[in-house]
């Protein structure tokens, strides 16, 4: 008999070699009828995998993440099948599910693929999907598997580094993959599908080898579901940073400065300013001091941290100099500094803890395919702030950090997030620096946290950065992306390697615990998730401009100026258009630019001296007072910006 627990604690019993649907049917056959997939003791199998030992069981739907990571990743199969059936000299290589849909890399040789080719690919994978094929795991030896692969040599370098023994492939109607399991009952449960895209992608992200065509898609169990997604996808086109950045000239890029290196432009910068503002007024309420540090350092400053060691490679070149064997590099992190700062003085127990804070730019030397827009750059500030304190305040300044984030998002209208508290992997201890004693402190602590702030939190295994677990704030925009934003890392390592002390009230020297946080992460990535989750429309507060007074024609320019520095006076972000275009043609301007009021300037308006008031989107406030529209913009802002 096998005793298998469900997610809700139930115990049931059942015959030897009972499968995950069997279980399922026992719940009910409606349930059944949904049931995708399966993990038995923490491990994916498939839903008619036999159980052959007592265990805990969960049962994936669509609706589940996993679930979706099993339909995903079984399309990619009927991916490679239509690929296979449709080029037969094409040669594939991988093909995972990711967050949305899958991908497969394929050497289509000396074809080339364009988008011409998706709906005949689109079609075979329906027609694969409609002959409702059962997904079946089987063993297979090393010999096998190369003889397989013969003519692959893709495939056959994967094998190569497989053990004898561990190799399983998936069989589906006639198409057989390398696979390691995970998958839906069949494919008749793919209803729609869509090729989205294809890019170049290098065989094992190594630039040194071949390049592969990687094919992207996505698939639903529903065709009203695909379509919801198309219609998403475009509104995201809508929302592209990297278009309103320029529409609304924020930034721009320039190949003689360098890939991935960003330049702001005036309105740019003045929405850097504000944010940045922003955070230092509430910084200076919550005790931090702001510090500036250098942009670049010598390399044993990075070989101390361990941060040479981890990330040397995604480092731009050491800088050299006259004297011999010295090494400098481009800042890629910026606590080593903030180390040396609370180096610099001896502090006692009564000093800390102590709080800072900086802007600081760091430089990661990313490949150039990785770059993209704002959110993958090479140089990039952060609003780093490391907290140097005493384990005895380690849970008050977690919290007081966690607060500080629950602002920053309240203020901006990110209201839809879950916390992450991000562990290491047990399994590859090699990845971490530290006191193992120390790290399980630290995990615990970040629990505890969260728990008391009564965050909506989930545990990563495997996530944690080398020198300690963090927390992790997953923000879904508008548009139901997920993006991290925002991260707290409690760090007993840093002051270990840099011998940091503070004097005790036993008079002896002990070592502080170090706080990283960044609420925004990087300025130049929060920009783009602000962009794409506000679609420009960003908060009354941030607005580069706040209302554009628009004047019916030249009579009218000295009342314009009038309000402008009535408005001013009363802290308005406020322009005047004065060139002569018509009006409508100056309305339309100023919705494209996201101005989010347009004041209207006419013989009447002059006469009764007040304005004409128009929303961004085309609400009409009418004809009211001057003193009227600046409190119509304090309220607005006070709904907004948050006191902390």
């Amino acid at each position: 008999m096998r005793h298998i627990t469900l997610p809700d604690g139930s115990l049931k019993t059942f015959e030897d070699n009972v499968t995950p649907m069997d279980v399922a049917k026992s719940i009910s056959e409606g349930f059944a009828r949904n049931v995708i997939s399966a993990s038995f003791n923490g491990t994916t199998v498939e839903t008619i995998t036999p159980l052959t030992t007592d265990g805990s069981l969960v049962l994936y739907t669509w609706k589940d993440d996993a679930g979706k990571t099993a339909f995903w990743h079984s399309s990619a199969h009927v991916l490679a099948q239509a690929i296979e059936e449709l080029y037969p000299n094409a040669k594939l290589t991988i093909g995972p599910a990711i967050e949305n849909g899958f991908y497969y890399d394929i050497d289509f040789g000396k074809h080339t693929i364009s988008e011409k080719d998706f709906k005949a690919i689109e079609n075979k994978m329906l027609e694969i999907a409609r002959g409702k094929h059962d997904f079946k795991m089987r063993s297979a030896s090393k010999a096998e598997a190369l003889d397989l692969y013969k003519g692959n040599p893709f495939k056959k370098e994967l094998i190569e580094n497989l053990e004898d023994g561990t190799i399983t492939f998936c069989d589906h109607s006639t198409f057989t993959d390398l696979c390691r399991g995970g998958h839906i009952p069949n494919t008749g449960i793919i209803k729609a599908v869509k090729v989205l895209s294809v890019a170049g992608a290098y065989w094992r992200g190594d630039e040194n080898k071949p390049q592969l065509t990687r094919v992207y898609g996505i698939s639903f169990p529903k065709q009203k579901e695909l379509t919801e997604y198309l219609q998403m996808l475009e509104e995201a086109k809508k929302r592209d940073h990297r278009k309103l950045g320029k529409e609304l000239e924020l930034f721009t890029f320039s190949q003689k400065v360098g890939q991935g290196l960003p330049l702001w432009l005036p309105k740019g910068a003045a929405l850097r300013e504000r944010l940045e503002n922003f955070l230092k007024a509430a910084q200076k309420k919550a005790g931090y001091e702001m510090v500036v540090t250098p942009h670049i350092g010598h390399k044993d400053l990075y070989v101390t941290s361990g941060h040479y060691a981890k990330y040397g490679e995604d480092s731009f070149q050491p800088i050299t100099t006259p004297r011999e064997d010295e090494e400098f590099l481009l800042k890629p992190m910026n606590c080593p500094h903030h180390c040396e700062i609370y180096k610099s003085s001896q502090w006692s127990y009564k000093d800390l803890p102590k709080r800072f804070a900086e802007f600081g730019t760091v430089y990661r030397y990313e490949q150039s395919g990785e770059l993209h827009g704002l959110t993958r750059v090479r140089g990039f500030t952060q609003d780093d702030a490391h907290l140097f304190c005493t384990p005895d305040q380690l849970d008050e300044e977690f919290k007081n950090v966690i607060d500080l984030v629950l602002y920053v998002f309240g203020s901006l209208g990110f209201e839809n997030f879950t916390a992450q508290v991000s562990v290491r992997d047990p399994e590859n201890p090699d990845k971490y620096i530290g006191d193992p004693e120390n790290w399980e402190k630290a995990e615990q602590a970040i629990i505890n946290a969260a728990e008391d702030k009564g965050l909506n939190y989930v545990i990563e295994t495997g996530e944690a950065a080398f020198y300690g677990p963090k927390l992790d704030f997953m923000v879904k925009d508008a548009l139901g992306r997920r993006w991290q934003l925002g991260t707290i890392q409690v760090d007993y390592t840093l002051p270990e390697r840099f011998d940091l002390t503070y004097k005790g009230s036993d008079n002896e020297l002990h070592r502080p615990i170090m706080i990283h946080r960044a609420p925004f992460g990087s300025m130049e990535r929060f920009v783009a998730l602000l962009l794409e989750h506000t679609g420009g429309n960003f908060p009354l507060w941030l607005m580069p401009t706040q209302a554009i007074i628009l004047s019916l024609s030249e009579k009218y320019e000295k009342y314009s100026e009038k309000v402008l520095n009535l408005l001013e006076n009363d802290e308005i972000r406020a322009l005047v258009d004065h060139r002569s275009e018509t009006i409508g043609k100056k309305i339309r301007e100023a919705e494209m630019q996201k101005h989010p009021y347009m004041i209207i300037i006419g013989e009447q308006e002059e006469k009764e001296g007040k304005i004409t008031v128009r929303q961004h989107g085309g609400a009409d406030l009418g004809m009211i007072s001057i003193n009227a529209f600046s409190e119509i913009i304090k309220e607005d802002i006070k709904k907004t910006l948050k006191s902390f």
